[in-house]
């Protein structure tokens, strides 16, 4: 089954790129650790879902690429057909020649409703070329106006026309210290918009990817192009092709499919992370050897203390022991630290990867108490290496890890909008009070429902945060009138 990519606006044609990059550099790997004819299955089946019939020799990208600015499409287009490996089709993208400044409301109720038609008619020839579509998968940043505002809108209208076909969102989550002024108000609108339109999150941190470029890869003068790789190498080691069954030596036919059903088991819990190791330059991995007891230990680890890298894991946290007191400083350290999952897969890829012991992954007390872990946890793996690692493992996560940088970005928002600050500059585009209202009451209770699985699972609620108490009486003033 084949996956549709749609890229909105720079942030999202330029993670696009390095993803199918990534793709067809790992599938045509020459280093797969594994039989001629495994390998060669294995490329059939990454082509399936992510490219289509060779034009010339050449495969061409699943994929419509957005944006209200011409430059980053053609430099993207260019790059993709100088690579002389593989290319975007000739009338794939949608451009023009005036952006969105920033402004989700100018991307959302101007650029969405006046290019709605020709946008959809793209998709619609996409999906045509596929024999069985597994859904669509859509990147896009979630702070600026094209890629957050365009990028909401044409999810809603992908929901709306295909109803019936899986929507993955792929966000990049903004940095801490700002890049844009408006930034908290585009990305409160965007989750909340998304999250009524779209069927998982998959979300990135530029902070934690960031982090991961200089200390992991020993980057010293990070660009965008070094991020971006970093996110395609993560998206590939999770949608590249898994053994369907132990033992099987047949490839998964429906990525989102199995994904969702995997790591979504309630919809309203569907924001989720990904984590790799090893990652590392080259220079580091020509030295490095590895085990799987050993990258199966730091990525346990990885998840329960909530770190995005394996260099500078908290291993003073553990998960609460069944029995204890929920009261005291022993617990309320544990509560403000332990990251409770509802659910966990873990892609395993390289040699010996039969004989990886996932015991760890299937403690109890990892998870929220509404769910067995033999319904929580799930592994996926295949022999076939996966760039340039003899072994790896990935982990996507549907935890408690974007509950502090939920509450911050909304609680910065909230602070602004109570002073008033730029409103004019969405009410002018038709975005009034009432929809931001509406965004932070939904995002509260999304909020509130991670707390509360993290008080079933550890028996306390923690600090509350700051923007929730004015918000709250708002939204149940508003409900009762």
């Amino acid at each position: 089954m084949s996956v549709v990519t749609v890229q909105l606006g720079q942030c999202g044609n330029q993670i696009g790129f390095e993803v199918f990059d990534a793709l067809y550099s790992d599938s045509h790997c020459p280093q797969g650790l594994c039989s001629k004819r495994e390998n060669e299955a294995y490329q059939a089946s990454s082509k399936e879902r992510f490219f289509s019939e060779e034009e010339n020799g050449v495969p061409i990208a699943r994929a419509v690429l957005v944006d209200m600015e011409p430059k980053v499409i053609n430099q993207t287009l260019s790059k993709a057909a100088q690579s002389g490996q593989w290319k975007y089709a000739q009338h794939s993208c949608f451009c023009q020649k005036e952006g969105s400044g920033n402004n989700w409301a100018y991307g959302y109720s101007v650029h969405g409703p006046r290019h709605e038609e020709s946008i959809m008619n793209l998709i619609q020839k996409e999906v045509e070329k596929c024999d069985s579509l597994s859904g669509f998968f859509i990147i896009m940043s979630m702070a600026g106006g094209t890629g957050s505002g365009l990028g909401a809108f044409v999810t809603q209208n992908l929901q709306d026309q295909y109803s019936n076909s899986l929507k993955m969102n792929q966000i990049i989550w903004p940095y801490g210290t700002g890049e844009v002024i408006v930034q908290n108000y585009n990305s409160v609108l965007t989750l909340s918009h998304l999250y009524r339109s779209s069927d998982a999150l998959l979300v990135h941190e530029n902070d934690a990817v960031h982090k991961i470029c200089a200390k992991l890869m020993n980057i010293k003068q990070i660009s965008f192009s070094d991020i971006n790789q970093v996110l395609a190498h993560q998206l590939g080691s999770v949608f590249q092709p898994t053994y369907s069954v132990e033992g099987s030596c047949h490839y998964r036919r429906n990525p989102l499919g199995d994904l969702m059903e995997n790591l979504v088991p309630h919809p309203e819990f569907k924001m989720l992370g990904i984590r790799n190791i090893p990652q590392m330059s080259e220079n580091s991995l020509t030295y490095s050897t590895f085990t799987w007891a050993g990258l199966l230990k730091h990525l346990r680890q990885m998840l329960i203390s909530n770190s995005k890298m394996e260099e500078g894991i908290n291993w003073q946290i553990r998960p609460p022991l069944p029995g204890l007191p929920t009261l005291g400083k022993v617990s309320l350290n544990r509560e403000l630290h332990f990251n409770t999952s509802i659910a966990n897969l873990v892609i395993l890829r390289g040699k010996d990867v039969h004989s990886a012991d996932l015991g760890g992954f299937k403690d109890p007390a990892l998870y929220t108490s509404w769910l067995e872990p033999i319904d929580a946890f799930n592994v996926w793996k295949t022999q076939r290496a996966f760039s340039k690692y003899e072994k790896s493992a990935a982990l996507v996560s549907n935890s408690q890890f974007l509950l502090k940088p939920l509450d911050t970005i909304v609680g910065k928002a909230w602070n602004m909008f109570a002073s008033k600050a730029y409103i004019h500059q969405y009410t002018k585009f038709g975005i009034e009070e009432e929809d931001f209202l509406d965004s932070f009451t939904l995002l509260e209770q999304i909020f509130h429902l991670k707390q509360l699985f993290k008080k079933r699972s550890q028996g306390s609620l923690g600090g509350a945060a700051v923007w929730r108490l004015p918000l709250a009486q708002g939204a149940i003033l508003e409900t009762q009138d």
